[in-house]
């Protein structure tokens, strides 16, 4: 009689488990270890990324190893670091490459290890990630040439200041703004300088490009530290408002320069949105479950007009901090 009631036990036990799931029973039982490795650590949008990512590990039961390079440039360095998360192995991967083709010998380090890899915000050129989580750049960058050559009446010289030559995200984004800003027949882009998404190299593009073009009616700035340098350099001149900036990230710095009337318009990514959808995908894939290859995370396009509105601001302050 006991060995049947023990029978029944242990029945009662594999049903409540869920044995027929494709979870292995090496993960079932204990908390799964993400990496997140993002392109660089310092400027906010990697910290809303961050905040993302541990919102998400704490919802579906991992926990999240953070570390990338302090430059977007470090490509080597992140290669390293990513090397050295495959040799603990890992869970799983969720990653911004710093590069869209160096990275891809790593990312096949990591398959061949059995790492799941997931890509947010910069992909690869492979299609060994499971699923891109990312704003679509394109998109993005075509809604800033129209919203340039609006606030420039649709004339004028204008520049544009991507970051980093070969990484994924600052391709598209020069990518999309030259064919849309292409369209305007009164318009003519005049200069292309990159920033290395740093802020004094903005600064310096930025100077460079108003030196040859005096004339110029409007600046495209691809990201924060471009952004930031842009702006910097627009006021120094005593330019800000009157060479029309838009910029795409929101950084405090811009937020600010957007409040104070040297950014006209910021188009403004989810990037909390990518650490959690990241994470939430690395995560299904471990246990099983069929992710999408792409995941849009959208972009908003913030002026003083929206700014205050409900919505927006939850977009710029995802972790609440907000200004209403």
């Amino acid at each position: 009689m006991k060995k049947f009631w023990f029978a029944i036990a242990i029945g009662f036990l594999m049903a409540v488990c869920g044995c027929g799931a494709k979870e292995s029973s090496s993960t079932k039982f204990r908390t799964l270890k993400i990496a997140v490795v993002p392109k660089g650590t310092t400027q906010s949008f990697w910290l809303a990324v961050k905040a993302g990512a541990e919102d998400a590990a704490k919802k579906y039961g991992a926990t999240i190893i953070w570390k990338g390079p302090a430059k977007e440039t470090d490509v080597a360095g992140q290669k390293r670091i990513i090397e050295n998360f495959i040799n603990q192995k890992v869970d799983a991967l969720v990653m911004a490459a710093c590069n869209e083709t160096a990275l891809v010998p790593t990312v096949e380090q990591a398959d061949e290890a059995g790492i799941p890899v997931i890509t947010i915000d910069s992909g690869v050129k492979s299609d060994i990630p499971r699923s891109f989580v990312a704003t679509d750049n394109i998109a993005g960058a075509r809604e800033a040439a129209r919203t340039l050559a609006k606030l420039i009446g649709g004339k004028g010289e204008v520049g544009l200041i991507p970051f980093v030559k070969g990484a994924a995200t600052s391709n598209m984004r020069e990518e999309g703004f030259k064919k849309e800003i292409a369209k305007y027949k009164g318009i003519k882009l005049v200069s292309v300088l990159y920033s290395q998404s740093d802020i004094m190299q903005g600064v310096r593009a930025t100077e460079d490009m108003l030196a040859a073009n005096p004339k110029l009616a409007g600046i495209f700035a691809a990201n924060e530290g471009g952004a930031v340098g842009a702006a910097r350099a627009l006021d120094l001149r005593r330019l800000g408002g009157k060479v029309k900036l838009v910029a795409f990230d929101a950084a405090q710095a811009e937020i600010e320069a957007l409040k104070k009337g040297t950014i006209q318009a910021l188009i403004v990514q989810n990037p909390y949105r990518m650490g959690f959808d990241g994470v939430k995908a690395a995560i299904n894939v471990i246990r099983g479950k069929k992710v999408p290859p792409r995941i849009d995370t959208g972009v908003t396009v913030v002026t003083m007009d929206n700014f205050h509105d409900p919505a927006v601001q939850k977009i710029l302050y995802p972790t609440g901090n907000d200004e209403r």
